[in-house]
């Protein structure tokens, strides 16, 4: 399998990049998605990165529309949408598949990496259920938003549920613990 520091990426303006190109930092990876319940926390997001750029920290945003068709447009309506709505400047890749057969290769690692999240991944399916739905069996991506922590080695230091905000504590504790190593 490849590294994950190594897989092709490409940003919404077309320009090519990896995750190598943070080489040394720690990053939080989240697919992202316009029209969903937690697009609010591009907010959180953005207020994070701004925070911790300056030590290290990078947050990627991957957008993709595989839960409820939620992230519907284009790679320019998505970066205009981004950066108008909540001032994003963090990266934000174009938009890729996260979930089942298709899934983009990064993700496919990542998943591999970290097949559990670190909190409660039942609750958050048991809750999915409850609005009607049929969430994604583990260790699949359950739904728009979920984050995974890369420590400054490029391994995968953590994965956490959409229902976690970027100023969860949990999710900062294992940010701030990678910061420091």
């Amino acid at each position: 399998m490849t590294a994950i520091n190594d897989l092709a990426l490409t940003t919404l303006e077309g320009a090519s990049f990896t995750l190598g190109d943070h080489k040394g930092e720690v990053l939080l990876l989240i697919n992202v998605a316009s029209k969903c319940g937690f697009t609010p926390q591009y907010e959180g997001l953005e207020k994070l990165y701004q925070n911790l750029k300056t030590k290290g920290f990078s947050v990627i945003g991957f957008p993709a529309n595989d839960f409820g068709d939620q992230e519907p447009g284009t790679d320019a309506e998505i970066a205009t949408f981004c950066s108008t709505t909540y001032g994003v400047s963090f990266p934000i890749s174009s938009k890729i598949t996260v979930s089942g057969p298709g899934k983009h290769p990064l993700y496919d690692a990542l998943i591999h990496a970290q097949p559990k999240t670190r909190d409660d991944g039942e609750a958050f399916r048991a809750k999915l259920r409850g609005y009607g739905m049929t969430p994604n069996p583990e260790p699949e991506v359950l739904w728009n938003f979920e984050k995974f922590v890369i420590a400054r080695d490029g391994t995968v230091a953590a994965r956490f549920t959409s229902s976690t905000t970027p100023e969860d504590p949990a999710l900062m504790a294992v940010i701030e613990a990678e910061l420091a190593e």
